[in-house]
């Protein structure tokens, strides 16, 4: 289908009376969403845009990561706020509208329970979070994301229950000293399309207390919503949502050489383990709040 025909076939013909109505709904399959990554001069996808856009990224990381490196070994504020400012600009260069709703909590410690769609989701978080990860400590070992985690000081955990201890004794190093965390509640990245169970275990960090009071945890939902101005729907969300079996190189190059995305992020309101009675009762309450967010960002509300 040529980018001709489809103006053609979606353009409204003028009415005999002169009367303007509601333009008919258009309904578009998830094949046909797909097939329109296809138009040509570059409408949606375009080689250009992404080596453009790796070159910026490129050149940015190199030129920060030395500025980072220095200011976490020498404990300054700037480790905190250089990856904020660093990811708000990876966010413009690749192209990247963040929307955001609701209201952070500016008071520190905060851990922030998140849905996870993909490994973009640490850029658009950092972008409008200033805290740590905390991650599976796989990703300590990836080629350059790696690196990048742990100059922003990212709390690597591990599923082993022997490990839990130690991971809890770090958690609680970081939350005495201020800094707030931020949690993939569901262990693992989705579709982008609904939630995943949280895993109550992964909220370990709320059992801590800060300055005596119960750990504030705020949950919050990230969807990504539109293309170019058009809704994204499941034919087209595998090319930003990143789970199963998906190879990271081919897909990082697929995303930035797409057109200008629209991400929404929302804040719901705040909880504690102390509010929820357990910490079963937390995850689920966390994750139906993230999951109503997800819902209503999808659909365009």
């Amino acid at each position: 289908m040529s980018a001709r025909s489809l103006v053609d076939r979606f353009a409204s013909p003028a009415p005999a009376d002169g009367i303007r109505r509601p333009p008919k709904p258009v309904y578009v399959d998830e094949a046909e969403e797909r097939r329109l990554l296809e138009l040509g001069g570059g409408l949606v996808r375009s080689r250009m845009r992404g080596i453009l856009r790796l070159a910026a990224y490129g050149l940015l990381t190199l030129a920060l990561l030395p500025v980072q490196m220095v200011a976490v070994a020498l404990g300054l504020r700037l480790r905190e706020t250089l990856p904020r400012f660093y990811h708000r600009l990876c966010t413009r260069l690749l192209g990247f509208r963040v929307v955001v709703r609701g209201r952070r909590l500016p008071e520190r410690p905060v851990l922030f329970v998140c849905n996870h769609v993909s490994y973009l989701d640490i850029m658009v978080l950092g972008s409008v979070i200033t805290g740590c990860f905390v991650a599976k400590s796989e990703v300590a070992g990836w080629p350059g994301f790696g690196l990048l985690a742990k100059l922003q000081r990212t709390v690597f955990v591990e599923r082993r229950r022997s490990a839990v201890a130690r991971h809890g004794d770090a958690i609680a190093e970081r939350l005495k000293g201020g800094d707030n965390l931020i949690l993939f509640a569901e262990g693992t990245s989705s579709d982008g399309t609904r939630v995943l169970p949280f895993k109550s275990g992964l909220l370990a960090a709320a059992d801590h207390r800060v300055d005596d009071a119960p750990l504030t945890v705020q949950p919050v939902s990230i969807a990504y919503t539109r293309l170019n101005g058009m809704p994204i729907g499941r034919g087209l969300r595998p090319f930003l949502a990143w789970f199963g079996d998906m190879e990271l190189a081919p897909h990082l190059w697929e995303v930035v050489a797409l057109g200008r995305i629209t991400v929404v992020v929302e804040f719901h309101p705040a909880t504690s383990l102390a509010e929820a009675g357990s910490r079963k009762a937390l995850a689920a309450a966390c994750r139906d709040r993230v999951a109503a967010g997800l819902a209503r960002a999808n659909a365009g509300r």
